[in-house]
């Protein structure tokens, strides 16, 4: 993890804010971290009240400050950007979550849960996000995760270098305190579970499942081949000495060329292999991942094998993977789309040996979601249709938000979700009390 501000980093960076009046910078969060406001507060030595506005408005704001890609986000509007170089705001951010941290200054009261229970389905950012915003006004919250810890994709998909699970059990002891509960290793899989929560107290669900099923590249999956889920979550499901000894001093391919793919070299480097290698397909300026993540791979050593593009797997007299065919590629003349197609170069076919390799083209959901929610639609890729103004589904109750239902998305995106779903809860939940009183009247 990049190492973060000290106070007298983050006030000379603060000190370089314009202080727009109309504060472009926040227009540009989608979670509404208002960002305009907490450096306003922050160059006005207000520390506790910037640190108050940013854990108000996203509770996750620590990992956020992290995680973001901020110089497309809410930095890419910063007025500075046109004099010099914008506010390192996501930096600021941390800095701030983080200070109040070490000072011990509480943002949040826990309280009065007098309200009724409600049952959230994952505990990823989307599902952190609504249960603590539906606990801060009075909402039983539970949050239901079928791996043994919460935090979803925060702990089982982001490797430690990049967030560490130290920060990440700091943000969820504020949601904790908020009087948020979790029933961990309980995974919602049956038929018709999501709905039965409705017929044992719970008022309203909300599906925050995320996406968990890793695309595949070829059917066949020969020993040494992992897919980037449970690579990525490995040291954290396993011995991490185990995890280490798998990778140390191997020659590791990874697939892909998103976020997640540079996330996969980064931590087998990180482990030690001795080479790794990113395997994409088109070329280095297609490839999906931030441009601050492809320079700090480069930075890391790992080697960008662009224009190329896997055709099977070479497995030695034992079955394990111990190569891939590859063919080189060109990029076809621009379509209508401005997207450029990979064309293979006859005769261009060669062999990279490696002893690890790991698929990184992208999550989906798995293929029995149709069947897990009975009466909620579900669309063609297997996502819940859910409308992204207010997180309803086509079951009355049941809400959903987050990647389950956008596709792979960014952890800013899911926490706004999360706010917008508890919004939209409570609305339901509030008229649904009014029903009941005027019927009882």
């Amino acid at each position: 993890m990049e190492k973060g501000y000290d106070f007298n980093q983050a006030w000379t960076e603060v000190n370089r804010c314009l202080l727009c009046h109309d504060a472009p910078c926040s227009k540009g969060c989608p979670a509404g971290t208002n960002p305009g406001r907490f450096i306003k507060k922050f160059k006005m030595q207000n520390i506790k009240g910037a640190i108050r506005t940013i854990k108000e408005n996203n509770i996750l704001g620590g990992a956020c400050g992290i995680l973001c890609p901020t110089a497309r986000l809410c930095e890419k509007e910063c007025a500075s950007l046109n004099l010099d170089r914008p506010i390192e705001i996501g930096r600021i951010q941390e800095f701030l979550v983080r200070h109040g941290r070490e000072i011990g200054f509480k943002v949040f009261e826990k309280p009065k849960s007098n309200l009724e229970k409600v049952a959230v389905i994952g505990s990823g950012p989307a599902g952190l996000s609504c249960g603590a915003e539906l606990a801060k006004i009075g909402y039983k919250v539970t949050i239901f995760e079928k791996m043994d810890e919460p935090g979803g994709v925060l702990r089982y998909g982001v490797p430690s270098y990049r967030f560490s699970k130290e920060y990440l059990k700091s943000e969820l002891e504020d949601i904790i305190e908020l009087g948020v509960k979790f029933e961990c290793g309980h995974a919602i899989k049956e038929v018709g579970e999501a709905e039965d929560l409705l017929n044992k107290g719970f008022k309203s669900v909300f599906i925050a499942t995320g996406l968990w099923d890793a695309a595949r590249i070829f059917e066949e999956k020969p020993e040494g081949v992992y897919d980037s889920v449970e690579f990525l979550s490995s040291p954290h499901t396993g011995s991490r000495d185990m995890a280490i000894n798998l990778i140390k001093d191997k020659r590791v391919a990874v697939i892909g060329g998103g976020s997640v793919a540079m996330d996969c070299a980064g931590l087998a480097k990180s482990f030690g292999a001795s080479d790794v290698y990113l395997v994409y397909r088109r070329s280095f300026c297609q490839m999906p991942a931030e441009n601050d993540e492809k320079m700090e791979s480069l930075e890391n050593e790992i080697h960008f094998l662009i224009l190329n593009q896997p055709k099977a797997y070479v497995t030695n007299d034992k079955g394990a993977v111990s190569g891939i065919k590859l063919v080189r590629t060109q990029l076809s003349p621009a379509k209508s789309t401005g997207r450029r197609s990979p064309i293979e170069i006859k005769d261009s076919q060669w062999v990279l040996d490696v002893d690890l390799v790991v698929e990184a083209i992208g999550n989906k959901a798995f293929d029995d979601s149709d069947n897990l929610y009975p009466g909620v639609e579900i669309d063609d890729k297997k996502l819940v249709k859910a409308k992204l103004d207010n997180c309803k589904t086509s079951k009355k109750a049941i809400f959903a938000g987050g990647d389950i239902v956008r596709g792979p998305s960014l952890v800013v995106n899911a926490v706004q979700d999360g706010k917008t779903a508890a919004k939209a809860i409570d609305s339901y939940l509030v008229q649904r009390r009014a029903k009941l009183t005027t019927k009882e009247g």
